[in-house]
């Protein structure tokens, strides 16, 4: 008996939590140079289709689909989103980075890196508070505590997540090269954090 199997691939990340991206991470990572298992692990999280389904899918489609979600991971455009609400609270990106509480950034700092991984909902609860003002494109959000909520960004889509990360990937290079415009020797500056929310005054206006 012919059996019948839809397959239904993401078109982009807001179809991705930040809970289910770090677990596609972690086997991704655990399977590294083993090309048939990672193909296998991106069908698993991305579409649901377990090892024993994934073998019985003709060679055609199963070439389709696999090619789709290695375009899909590969994605490296996003936007930064300002505002997002998580049950029924909307939360704001931090308004203006020159301007952050002191306290936010050590806490920000202490991180060797900025990347996505179990860390990241901690940056994400520093960097977007509840909006307490809004006026058109103007706002304010809560004040920095240090205590604030974290968990809740583990179910918040992959879009929001990646286009901060890519806020500042993209800042640090525009800083990078006002800075080395500035230098007689150019030499390579390595892109952190701390340099990112120290000179960013204005530059993240113009962004």
């Amino acid at each position: 008996m012919k059996q019948t199997i839809q397959i239904v691939t993401p078109n982009d990340y807001s179809a991705i939590t930040l809970k289910q991206y770090l677990l596609l991470q972690r086997d991704l990572k655990a399977y590294e140079g083993d090309k048939e298992a990672i193909t296998a692990t991106l069908f698993y999280h991305l579409c649901g289709v377990t090892p024993d389904i994934l073998r019985k899918i003709d060679t055609q489609t199963f070439t389709q689909i696999s090619d789709r979600l290695f375009s899909f991971i590969a994605q490296n455009e996003f936007d930064l989103q300002r505002f997002v609400t998580i049950g029924g609270v909307e939360y704001g990106f931090e308004p203006d980075l020159s301007k952050m509480a002191y306290g936010a950034y050590v806490d920000i700092s202490k991180y060797e890196k900025l990347d996505i991984d179990e860390d990241w909902k901690k940056i994400m609860s520093i960097l977007y508070r509840p909006v307490t003002k809004k006026i058109g494109k103007l706002y304010d959000i809560q004040p920095y505590t240090g205590d604030e909520e974290n968990e809740h960004w583990n179910d918040v889509n992959m879009g929001v997540h990646f286009g901060a990360l890519f806020f500042f990937i993209n800042l640090s290079k525009v800083l990078l090269n006002t800075t080395l415009k500035s230098l007689i020797q150019q030499e390579e500056i390595p892109p952190n954090i701390k340099s990112i929310l120290v000179e960013s005054g204005e530059i993240i206006n113009q962004l």
